[in-house]
């Protein structure tokens, strides 16, 4: 029998409250099928099963909050007989309380105002009657109602509270735990620049690309020669990915922001990547990502261009080893071929894990970045 656990959706992540299932008990599922919807501190994700089997045993309800780890769910392996397969032991949910004692007095409510506060999304708990015997009336109810404007704002509120805590958390452990070191490269645009304006010009508006797929491919590639730079520090040990799974930052419009990963760029062309990108910041700000985008960035890229910041000297998303910031392309004084003159530029960052790499080699590694820009037409 499988365990399908609530998997660690960022190093932010220590619970999450399961919404909605998408399969029901004696439905089969497959591999990168989406069987969940679980609500973290930044956002609703699809949580995707890595197995194949059949629902056999749901073991948490729409509503609950658990932590990362447990338990969601039980299946059948292929072939295996639901008369005969042996259920796992699992630790229960939480430990079982002593039955509270029973009310000496059921309160009153009327049936009109159970059914009001049901519509209203009111908790009758906290309704103080005024009717005959304390008898709690629609009138009651009413007075406790939020109106939906309100209601959603403090929502949304609460939301990007615990998105700004969960961020500082997961930042104050990397400044903890990972020994950073950090550099940046001012790289000539001039001939990307030119390139992007000459390709853009022969698309239809829908087609165009942005700059900053060029700069993720860019890094992606120069990965490639760098695989120290790519991967996990997990258990005292860097495990390299052979793919580049590019974490995109991404600024959501209540505050705060998520990095989810656009999977193997370096093998992606630039419309592809383009339609990825657009598609990826559009499901971000819907908060509609899939699990499989929180949980494993290899590297992250962010780019602060559009806010018109010069530089970017970022923190580390801890398991990853390296993080990538763009500031804005504004032209700038530059020395090309012994003459003095003004070019766009853009200052390309690195903070990188000195468990992993050192200097020597993130110098490299933004200086293929820089190279790699000098030829767009080969990205």
């Amino acid at each position: 029998m499988i365990e399908f656990k609530l998997p660690s959706l960022g190093a932010d992540m220590e619970e999450g409250k399961l919404l909605e299932w998408k399969a029901k008990p004696g439905d089969r599922v497959k591999r990168g099928d989406v069987v969940a919807v679980v609500d973290t501190s930044k956002a609703a994700v699809e949580v995707e099963i890595w197995e194949e089997g059949t629902m056999r045993e749901q073991l948490v309800q729409p509503g609950e909050t658990v932590p990362v780890g447990t338990t969601l769910a039980l299946l059948l392996a292929p072939g295996e007989d639901a008369a005969t397969a042996v259920r796992p032991r699992i630790a229960p949910l939480r430990p079982v309380a002593p039955a509270a004692a029973a009310p000496s007095a059921r309160r009153r409510i009327s049936p009109a105002a159970r059914k009001h506060a049901e519509d209203l999304g009111v908790d009758l708990e906290k309704v103080q009657g005024s009717g005959p015997q304390a008898a709690v009336t629609v009138e009651d109810v009413e007075r406790m109602k939020v109106p939906a404007k309100e209601q959603k704002e403090e929502i949304e509120k609460a939301r990007a509270l615990n998105m700004r805590s969960a961020i500082a958390a997961a930042m104050g452990r990397s400044k903890r735990e990972i020994p950073h070191y950090y550099l940046s490269e001012t790289v000539p645009m001039l001939r990307a620049s030119e390139w992007l304006a000459q390709e853009n010009a022969k698309r239809p508006i829908t087609g165009r690309l942005l700059m900053a797929v060029l700069q993720l491919k860019a890094v992606a590639l120069a990965l490639g020669k760098f695989p120290d730079l790519n991967g996990f520090f997990r258990d005292g040990a860097h495990l390299p990915s052979a793919a580049a799974h590019v974490g995109v930052a991404i600024s959501l419009r209540q505050g705060g922001l998520v990095a989810p990963a656009i999977h193997d760029v370096q093998a992606k062309s630039l419309d592809e990547l383009m339609r990825s990108l657009s598609d990826l910041v559009k499901r971000a700000r819907a908060g509609s990502l899939r699990s499989s985008e929180m949980s494993d960035p290899t590297i992250t890229v962010t780019n602060l261009g559009e806010g018109g910041v010069e530089s970017v000297f970022a923190i580390i998303y801890p398991p990853q080893v390296a993080i990538v910031g763009f500031g804005t392309i504004a032209e700038r004084p530059w020395v090309h071929a012994g003459e003095l003159r003004v070019a766009p530029t853009v200052v390309a960052s690195l903070a990188a894990d000195h468990r992993v790499s050192d200097g020597h080699r993130g110098a490299l590694f933004l200086a293929e970045i820089a190279r790699l820009l000098q030829e767009p037409e080969k990205l």
